[in-house]
């Protein structure tokens, strides 16, 4: 049956699982393909994702006419009338013809390889260029050819790929023979025969194995990066068909399935064979990349082959996400263009206003004189010379953007990465894991993050789940009465003692219990605590597997592994389980229940079920949220058993414990007969699947019986409560996102010092009806704002951040502020359009936000809302499943490599081991990417304008004719050999602090939120420093050389290629002092960065103008070099030049760093302090006594003098030194004494600003 229009875009698996086959996901855009794990109906995702979904683009890969599949097992000139996708695959991009004109077509759809392609066509004009296009053409391939070889290298290694995979074996069924076939020969409805390790090569629906009951088990870490094992189960009736090949062979059943999509966790179809109709799902297909593991061979039918497999679906092209640096970068561009073109416009006006007086005259000399009247001063003559200046000067100022910028911003953020990727304070040991950034785009952005979306389980916490305690029957078990306690310190037990399980073989060893009450009940089988127990080992979906006399589970989630353990220990053993029945030990006893059906947990359901069979009798036994199953039971609230149950819920809840319902109830035989009928029909239809299935359970899932609730314990990963204090004190707005219970959530808050006692509220948003919540919302706005605006009056509001990063610092310590806590049931009405914004503006003006009980989708949901209405940048971090469209839809993703395998790893931007070490990830890599960055960028343009400007200057006496003041060789080397490595080391080693400080005040990160290292002010003031220097730099040389004699009174030095080369050795000189002076960190390599490069430029200066023969080249500066050295005024000119252009610069930097320091410029008097001070600890004992007069002196500036009166020859004297020594030891003494009274102004400058204390403290939490 086919789908209709309306749901070709939705289908709906059997699990409650979301599949989208057309929508592809673009640019961080939340779609419903980026949401196709999470549980919901297709009204929901309608619904909830119109308001941002602009646009639905179709998977190049998927066939766009294909809505469902039908194929035949066994039948190739059936199938082949489909015209289905083969094995064959192809992830190469070229071949050998294709790969130039491809690659090329490729590389200048970047918007500045096309640029320089176009200034490279015009310099190839001779009447408007005066550059030779190697100045252009040398930068253009150099960087094309770069990125063609790493294309081509990258596009070899998918061709020698794809050839070892489509050459791979297969062992196909035929005639009832097995024959090999090569992968890529393999069609849809081939049967395979697999062995044990063979990897899976299409799409398979699994027909029969060699494990009891059509079970297999497969490693999906090639899909999805899991390495535990998974199992999948045939159906019976074919797996009843074992090894037969004859059989096999001759197996004809018709599949009727969904269209191609990516979902891995989806599947639904149907199988008709000898007249009967079969539900087929997820549960039994073998995607292809999975391994199969300890099973010997199984057969599967070919679904899906080659690119239509879901692991060639999910391989589709990567969206990178770019940076807010990146996004202001293309924005100065613009500016720097239409700065290009009005300054062309300029000397093009100059020009005309020049020839129209004077240029008629020299018109012989210029290079359009064959196309203009000689001596003509007619308008149309000086506007067509105008015209074509315009041009030149287009080519001549084009420097200001160059090509190096991009290679030089890539070959950065590379080296971030890998200092993130090496960084050994990321490694986590216990399971050898390290950080890993992802992509190389976003590391500057680290640096900049306004809010952190969190998932909690998982995230926050260990997720790994013990059971703790429960309610049975309206008692509470696992807290322990005082009495009982007190009686173990007097037998001098210290504590309570563990309940000893050694009489029960199952036991696991880890499981530890102390309320002997409910072992004692339990052995009494309590009709009620009867009921109890069996639920846990019957609700389930737990695999066991025997391995070495041991009982080992593998369940779909830490917490019903912890649940059926729990059952385990206390004597109710789950054994095994067949597609029927399901076998379980009571007290020693074996018993087998008939499994009739199993309703799956999902995350709109919240709950499952199973309904089995045991002596005629007909169960229901039901697990899930409290919310659900309350709902759902016989008692009302007024009942003793609800009332009581739901006490002990919200005391679990407030000890931060997992809590969980259990209900059960007895259905009858003709009743379940009617109600398997219409299940079984809804589960074969392939239109709305889910939404059908979850009506009927909803049927039967009523009127049941509680039996009482569980609570487990999930603690908080090592370190949490510090990380977090600290990235609040780093001005970022921290919100968790939970599926827990309110009590729950809020108890989680406070033990992660998310919730403090210092914070002046806490709201909490719980209301059912869109005006209950927006009435909750409208009274917490009224209270926020009118509390600010009274504090505001006795000055303790919210100062709203300033360029100075100390005020924010104040700001923060001050502020108490408010926490939001909301229900999922009142998130569904805040998130429509019309309460949104009102929403938000609440949820910002806290500290701290916590959304319990939500789905995954609320979680992206949420995340989008706040990234498209705050100029913020948002990161969102989690483990599992349900946080990967949260972690996709943040403009950062980071992936925790947890106990819920790898799928929010795969989706994530960097991943890490545990959430601590997020701290470190933004505070230090975070920040010193973002500093660096934004070092390199000031530095880049501020060289880049003083080199090109000097064409603007010589403009004014060459005519406006748009010559070249350099020679054309050192414009093309200027930013690829000479000034390239100096900023690239600043860019990628610099540092203002070191990592332990910016651990120890979390406050430095403040000014990356606020964009102060790189703005348009600074910008500005890089580019009024370019346009300065750039007129030193000129005229002082133009004023040295225009009118000077030798020693014999002749003229000497005045030629034009003399000039040149003193502007441009001047510009060298300058550039790289003004990098040393301020590069903050120095390594090693940057000391071969700077002064190589350095020496570099004056080695290539003597080779070509004094080695090289003057034919090889034709320039005219031959013997110049030699001769400007031994020239005094090109020394002074170039040390004037320098004196300059650095005094300025020095004296800003002064000013602001001595009247006006940030907080980073105390931290590094202090550490520069420290570090002066450990050499001192080093010197030999005189230099001791000189800092114990040190400390006399400091103590007599602390005196009630009111001046600082420093000693005189008094010490020379009494130590008998002679005065060299005295004036060695006081220069020392005086270098101390200076950082020391910086350090006293900064701390009483603090006392005001940021600090509170005498000295600089620590906010970290760690360090307090």
């Amino acid at each position: 049956m086919a789908l209709s229009t309306s749901d070709q875009s939705t289908v709906v698996g059997t699990v409650g699982q979301n599949v989208t086959s057309k929508i592809k996901p673009r640019n961080g855009r939340l779609t419903t393909r980026d949401v196709c794990f999470m549980p919901n109906t297709a009204a929901v995702f309608s619904k909830m994702l119109k308001k941002f979904k602009k646009k639905r683009k179709r998977n190049p890969q998927e066939n766009v006419s294909e809505v469902e599949r039908r194929l035949r097992a066994n039948d190739r000139d059936y199938n082949e009338q489909f015209d289905y996708a083969r094995n064959f695959i192809r992830t190469s991009k070229y071949n050998v013809f294709t790969f130039l004109p491809k690659n090329l077509f490729e590389q200048f759809q970047r918007l500045a390889n096309f640029y320089f392609l176009i200034l490279m066509i015009l310099q190839l004009i001779p009447q408007i260029s005066s550059l030779t296009s190697l100045t252009t053409i040398l930068p253009l391939v150099a960087v094309l050819s770069l990125t063609a070889a790493k294309d081509a290298f990258d596009d070899l290694q998918r061709h020698r790929s794809d050839n070892q995979v489509n050459n791979r074996k297969s062992q196909v069924v035929r005639g009832g023979k097995v024959v090999e076939e090569k992968w890529q020969n393999v069609q849809v409805g081939d049967v395979i025969r697999m062995e044990n390790d063979n990897f899976v090569a299409a799409d398979l629906l699994l027909l029969s194995t060699s494990e009891p009951h059509g079970l297999c088990y497969i490693e999906t870490a090639e899909l999805d990066g899991e390495t535990n094992l998974k199992a999948k189960q045939a159906l019976p009736e074919t797996a009843a068909m074992g090894d037969d090949l004859v059989q096999i062979s001759n197996f004809d059943g018709d599949i009727q399935c969904e269209a191609p999509n990516n979902c891995l966790s989806s599947f639904q179809g149907r199988l008709s064979w000898k007249e009967k109709t079969y539900p087929l799902d997820n549960e039994k297909m073998l995607l292809r990349g999975c391994v199969l593991r300890n099973t010997k061979w199984c057969f599967g039918v070919v679904i899906f082959a080659g690119r239509d497999t879901k692991l060639m679906m999910n391989s589709g092209k990567t969206f990178f996400k770019r940076t807010s640096l990146d996004r202001f970068l293309n924005v100065l561009i613009i500016g720097i263009v239409l700065f290009l073109l009005s300054m062309c416009m300029i000397s093009a006006v100059l020009c005309g206003t020049w020839e129209w007086t004077t240029g008629k005259n020299f018109q012989a000399f210029l290079p359009w004189d064959s196309f203009v009247e000689q001596h003509s001063t007619t308008t149309a003559t000086v506007v067509f010379i105008a015209f074509l200046v315009f041009f030149s000067y287009a080519i001549l100022l084009n420097t200001v953007v160059p090509i190096s910028l991009y290679v030089s911003v890539e070959i950065i953020r590379v080296c971030h990465s890998w200092w993130i990727n090496w960084d050994e304070n990321l490694y986590y040991a216990p399971m050898d894991t390290a950080a890993r950034s992802r992509t190389t785009t976003l590391n500057e952005e680290l640096g900049q993050v306004q809010y952190i979306f969190s998932d909690k389980t998982g995230t926050l916490t260990q997720n790994i789940m013990t059971f703790n305690k429960c309610s049975i029957n309206g008692v509470v078990y696992g807290d322990m009465p005082v009495e009982e306690m007190e009686q173990d310190k007097v037998r001098g037990k210290g504590g309570p003692r563990p309940i000893s399980f050694s009489d029960n073989k199952w036991a696991d060893d880890k499981f530890v219990f102390y309320d002997r009450k409910l072992f004692k009940h339990t052995k009494q089988r309590l009709a009620a605590v009867d009921q109890y127990w069996r639920c846990l080992c019957l609700c389930h979906t737990v695999m066991s597997e025997m391995k070495t006399n041991r009982l080992e589970y593998q369940a779909q989630s830490p917490d019903e592994a912890a649940l059926t353990v729990a059952a385990r220990c206390f004597g109710y053993v789950f054994l095994s389980r067949t597609p029927r029945s399901i076998v379980v030990e009571v007290m020693g006893v074996e018993e087998e229940y008939e499994l009739l059906c199993i309703l799956d947990f999902n995350n709109v359901r919240k709950r499952m079920s199973v309904i089995v069979k045991k002596s005629g009798k007909i169960e229901l036994y039901c697990k899930g949220a409290d919310t659900v199953i309350l709902r759902r039971i016989t008692a009302r609230p007024t009942d003793q058993l609800y009332s009581t149950t739901q006490a002990h819920l919200d005391k679990f809840a407030s000890d931060g414990l997992r809590t969980l319902c259990l209900a059960y109830k007895e259905i009858s035989a003709d009743y379940y007969q009617e109600w398997q009928k219409r299940c079984h029909e809804a589960s074969l239809s392939l239109e709305n699947r889910q939404d059908k299935l979850d009506a009927i359970y909803d049927e039967i899932e009523t009127g049941m019986t509680l039996l009482g609730a569980t609570a487990i314990e999930d603690k908080l990963q090592d370190g949490v409560p510090q990380t977090i204090a600290n990235l609040i004190a780093a001005n970022i707005k921290v919100w968790v996102l939970t599926g827990d219970k309110q009590e729950t959530a809020i108890n989680i808050g406070y033990s992660c010092r998310l919730l403090t006692v210092n914070l002046k509220e806490v709201f909490i948003v719980d209301g059912y009806k869109m005006d209950e919540v927006r009435a909750q919302l409208e009274r917490i706005e009224q209270q926020i704002f009118l509390n600010n605006t009274n504090t505001s009056s006795n000055g303790d509001a919210v100062i709203a951040p300033l360029a100075n990063d100390a005020n924010f610092i104040d700001s923060v310590d001050r502020l108490d502020g408010y926490a939001l806590v909301i229900n999922g049931h009142s998130l569904v009405h805040a998130l429509q359009s019309s309460m949104e914004l009102q929403f938000l503006k609440v949820a910002t003006a806290c500290k701290a936000v916590i959304c319990c009980r939500v789905t995954p989708l609320q979680k992206a949901l949420v995340v989008s809302l706040v990234k498209r209405n705050q100029k913020a940048v948002t990161l969102a971090v989690g483990d599992g499943a349900n946080d990967v469209s949260m972690i996709k839809t943040a403009h950062i993703g980071v992936g925790i490599s947890g106990q819920e395998g790898m799928q929010a790893v795969l989706a994530s931007d960097f991943c890490i081991a545990q959430f601590r070490y997020l701290e470190r990830l933004l505070l230090v890599h975070g920040r010193w990417s973002y500093y660096r960055m934004c070092k390199f960028l000031q530095y880049f343009f501020y060289k880049n304008f003083a080199f090109t400007l000097a064409h603007f200057w010589f403009a004014f006496f060459c005519g406006y004719s748009a010559q070249t003041i350099y020679d054309p060789l050192f414009i093309a080397c200027y930013n690829l050999f000479f000034t390239a490595l100096p900023v690239i080391g600043v860019g990628v080693f610099d540092q203002d602090v070191s990592d332990k400080n910016s651990l120890r005040y979390p406050e430095l990160y403040i000014p990356g939120q606020q964009n102060l290292y790189f703005n348009m002010r600074i910008f500005t003031y890089s580019v009024l420093r370019g346009f300065f220097s750039s007129g030193v730099l000129f005229f002082i040389p133009y004023a040295a050389l225009s009118e000077n004699v030798d020693f014999d009174g002749k003229s000497s030095a005045q030629s034009m290629q003399a000039l040149s080369f003193t502007i441009f050795t001047a510009l060298i000189v300058t550039v790289t002092a003004q990098i040393a002076l301020d590069t903050a960190y120095w390594t090693v390599i940057n000391h071969i960065f700077v002064w190589g490069s350095l020496a570099f430029y004056f080695f290539v200066a003597l080779v070509y103008y004094e080695l090289l023969p003057f034919d090889a080249l034709h320039h005219n500066g031959y013997g110049t070099a030699l001769e400007m050295f031994l020239y005094p005024n090109f020394w002074f000119s170039i040390l004037l030049i320098v004196v300059l252009l650095m005094l300025p610069h020095i004296s800003v930097r002064f000013f602001w760093v001595d009247v006006f320091p940030s907080l980073s410029d105390r931290i590094r008097v202090k550490q520069n302090l420290r570090r002066l001070q450990g050499r001192l600890s080093e010197v030999p004992l005189q230099s001791l006594n000189t800092a114990s007069s040190l400390r006399r002196r400091r103590a007599s500036t602390r005196s009630s003098y009111a001046f600082s009166h420093h000693p005189g020859f008094g010490e020379l004297i009494t130590k008998g030194l002679n005065m060299r020594q005295w004036k060695n030891e006081l220069k020392l003494s005086t270098v101390i004494e200076t950082l020391r009274r910086s350090s006293s102004s900064i701390n009483r400058d603090a006392s005001t600003t940021c600090c509170n204390d005498q000295q600089l403290q620590p906010t970290n939490a760690n360090a307090a």
